[in-house]
């Protein structure tokens, strides 16, 4: 009877140990992909606005239609955290808003409440494509032994907006702060 208990406790363990490795992996997976897309710079926008082209990436197997709002924070954290590169004159290339890497992960409840779905991000950026896809805008890529369709979109963010925001959050210094 207690061999019995014995093996049906192994028997769990291991069997739990197996699942929970298993969703371990499927989470580390949606964290690496999270925050892979490409930004380049469009053109100028609006005064305090950058317009930016944000190509992101999308599973192939299960895309049912664009997450226009995977784009916008894309766009977000790409000029929060990376900057933008500019390959073109019409751009002028535009360093991160932080430029501490271990900022957003020192701060993550703030900038996990920011990005989470319906979060404060809505506030600064706008789709000015509408969702419509241009076909140069769409490709299909291969990371890994996995496929994704990589899709361009172009997204105006108020910068300006986004600054005062991150300031009063506490988050980056007053641009005053150092004078």
């Amino acid at each position: 009877m207690a061999n019995n208990k014995l093996n049906l406790l192994v028997i769990l363990l291991f069997v739990s140990t197996i699942v929970f490795s298993q969703g371990k992996r499927r989470t580390s997976e949606k964290q690496n992909m999270k925050w892979n897309y490409d930004l380049e710079c469009v053109g100028v926008g609006n005064q305090g606005e950058y317009l930016v082209k944000v190509f992101s990436f999308y599973r192939k197997k299960k895309r049912k239609g664009l997450d226009l709002e995977l784009a916008k924070k894309n766009a977000l954290h790409g000029i929060i955290f990376k900057g933008i590169n500019s390959k073109s004159r019409d751009c002028v290339s535009q360093p991160a808003l932080i430029k501490d890497a271990n900022v957003e992960e020192q701060k993550s409840e703030y900038f996990d409440s920011f990005f989470k779905e319906g979060g404060k991000y809505k506030k600064f950026v706008n789709l000015t494509t509408g969702g419509a896809v241009e076909s140069g805008d769409r490709m299909q890529v291969r990371i890994g032994k996995k496929k994704y369709l990589k899709v361009g979109l172009v997204i105006s963010v108020n910068k300006d907006l986004l600054r005062k925001e991150l300031e009063a959050a506490g988050i980056i210094r007053k641009l005053n702060a150092g004078f």
